[in-house]
């Protein structure tokens, strides 16, 4: 009887249609270098036509910067669609996708809380951080706005070009 519990709980609309994005936040969690060979006289890695990826520290590349990807999370659509145009408008980020349904458990005040938010996946340079924070807790309703940055190891030469030419200095 568990195992058929289990097994419906995977083949459920709601759940299939969520994997793919617990997948995509695993794999900018864990990082796609792990995925690289680790010699360095490969800092560049062809994955077909038209795409090549670099490792950031092995690029001697000048048109991109150090690069970073920060989560914050907000209570509905309307607050992230806000938060997520003033951001760029600021050019303190090159992109923000807003990632609805995401339910949040979490210790607040000694108590289990379950929030339904939105969460937002921006792309920035990493001398942003300070002033992307700042921005953040000046306009988010929240107490203590969720402001988590990971390093970007890699990826689309254009795409990391774009990203540096779309933000401030």
């Amino acid at each position: 009887m568990a195992i058929s519990r289990v097994s419906s709980v995977f083949t459920s609309p709601a759940i299939r249609r969520r994997l793919p994005i617990v997948g995509a936040f695993c794999m900018l969690s864990l990082g796609f270098h792990n995925l690289q060979p680790s010699s360095s006289s490969l800092p560049r890695l062809s994955f077909g036509k038209g795409f090549s990826s670099i490792r950031m520290e092995a690029s001697n590349n000048n048109n991109t910067v150090p690069s970073i990807v920060v989560y914050v999370t907000v209570p509905n659509q309307d607050a992230g669609k806000k938060l997520a145009a003033s951001i760029v408008k600021e050019k303190l980020a090159a992109c923000v996708n807003r990632v609805p349904g995401v339910e949040s458990v979490y210790l607040w005040q000694g108590e289990i809380q379950t929030d339904s938010e939105e969460l937002l996946i921006i792309k920035t340079r990493e001398s942003l951080l300070s002033a992307l924070t700042e921005h953040v807790k000046a306009n988010h309703e929240y107490d203590v706005p969720e402001v988590i940055a990971l390093p970007i190891t890699g990826g689309s030469i254009p795409y990391l070009e774009w990203l540096k030419n779309s933000t401030r200095e």
